[in-house]
């Protein structure tokens, strides 16, 4: 009896009905003769509540639920998350489920309704879109029956508290792992890069095919076999690939929920990965004030899973960054030249200028390619139309910072600093960009 005190919910139908035999009762006050039609449909009405109590408490016949939840989300991504629910009972009946999502999300209108037949099962699916990286605790998975008649609902409440992590995009990686190696390129946004010159590692040589270019062919070679033979060539491997993430106070800025941290950590798993496909080595560190999170570049077989973990456990911190212990310790830590991907953030001219004279410093031993970000905010605001005058001069200002942006990106070209200037949602297509053109140029 407690258990079903506990777990009774009364519908809207309930009240609907009752207030109507209400109606009738204070009706019958003006109406004598329909006293006894009020009095017939409380009876009624009562004895269906009764039906109602034995159908969904008493009688034989349950209801069964099941969330499905990944091993582990990825953060930005939409996630798919599963639920099973079957009909034991032996009527057909009305479910409403009631998910417990992590606090994380801030969702409290999560509703399913559907009709299930006697012994139907079925499936629910629905997305969640993590923004930080972190533990995410799912709470019980609430499921109300209710049985045709209508008036009540029985609670089932599944114990189905489950901790989950959330990763750094490896939905990303999982999307982009081939790209760099397909004819699709361009399908999804990656441009295609010419070869220019021999910066390429020899191979073999090996018979003259129609279409193999004529400057590779090896005449001493071609002398001994008395055929064409040419010159093969692959691209030059084992170079080191790091990427670098700045995680001082100006990577906390938040664009469409996701911090610029977080956009440059999923792409550094992205790029980590399709360096090691293309058989470089990877790896990576942080930096604020001090050095961190670092993983020395190699090219062995758990290197990804190493470098996923690092990333996972990545946190910003409300520092200036100290670019001048970063040059410290690339020169000491990074003795063979290396292609350095310094994902940052430089808002004006003048704070480059703080930070340019360890850039050049760096530049000259490794190929640095320094990759900030545009204020997709600052544009949007900057194409609307002006209401008013201070509206007006709140555009100019937003044009100005624009502009120099533009300007950071011509002073870093000047002292011969690779740079990408990229929106946060195009950061992974465009270093992918920025890597494939290095790798095809043959500047490492």
């Amino acid at each position: 009896m407690k258990n079903i005190f506990k777990n009774i919910f009364l519908k809207k139908r309930f009240f609907l009905v009752l207030t109507g035999i209400i109606l009738c009762f204070l009706l019958s006050y003006i109406f004598e003769n329909i006293l006894f039609i009020a009095k017939l449909l409380f009876y009624l009405f009562l004895a269906l509540t009764i039906v109602d109590i034995i159908l969904l408490f008493l009688s034989k016949g349950s209801v069964i639920a099941d969330r499905i939840v990944p091993d582990k989300l990825s953060n930005g991504d939409e996630n798919k998350i599963e639920i099973k629910v079957t009909n034991q009972y032996l009527f057909s009946s009305s479910v409403n489920i009631i998910d417990e999502l992590p606090f994380q999300f801030q969702k409290r209108d999560f509703n399913f309704h559907s009709l299930l037949k006697s012994g139907e099962q079925k499936f629910y699916s629905y997305t969640v879109r993590p923004v930080e990286r972190g533990v995410y605790s799912f709470g019980n998975l609430n499921v109300f029956a209710t049985s045709p008649i209508g008036f009540l609902a029985k609670r089932y409440a599944f114990d189905q508290g489950k901790e989950v992590p959330v990763y750094p995009s490896f939905l990303q990686l999982r999307k982009y792992d081939l790209l760099a190696f397909s004819n699709r390129l361009m399908e999804f946004g990656i441009k295609k890069i010419r070869r220019i010159g021999h910066t390429m590692e020899f191979e073999q040589i090996k018979d003259y095919i129609q279409g193999d270019d004529i400057r590779n062919i090896n005449w001493k070679a071609t002398a001994k076999r008395g055929q064409l033979m040419v010159n093969q060539f692959q691209d030059e491997k084992s170079q080191p690939i790091y990427s670098i993430i700045d995680k001082g106070r100006v990577m906390k800025m938040p664009f469409k929920s996701l911090s610029l941290l977080d956009y440059a950590i999923n792409a550094t798993l992205v790029i980590s990965n399709i360096a090691l496909k293309k058989n470089d080595k990877a790896g990576m560190f942080s930096f604020s004030n001090k050095i961190e999170n670092r993983v020395v570049a190699e090219r062995r077989s758990s290197q990804m899973n190493l470098i996923l973990e690092t990333l996972y456990n990545l946190k910003t911190n409300f520092v200036e960054s100290d670019f001048s212990r970063l040059y410290i310790d690339v020169k000491r830590h990074l003795p063979q030249r290396s292609l350095l991907l310094l994902y940052t953030n430089f808002e004006t001219l003048d704070a480059l200028h703080r930070q340019l004279p360890y850039l050049q410093a760096i530049a000259k031993q490794h190929l640095l390619v320094v990759i900030f970000f545009e204020n997709t905010e600052l544009f949007s605001y900057a194409q609307e139309s002006p209401k008013n005058t201070l509206e007006v001069y709140e555009q100019a200002i937003a044009e100005k910072f624009i502009y120099e942006k533009q300007l950071v990106v011509n002073e870093l070209r000047k002292y011969g600093i690779q740079t990408i200037l990229t929106k946060p949602e195009n950061l992974t297509i465009n270093t992918i960009n920025k890597y494939l053109e290095i790798k095809a140029k043959g500047l490492l």
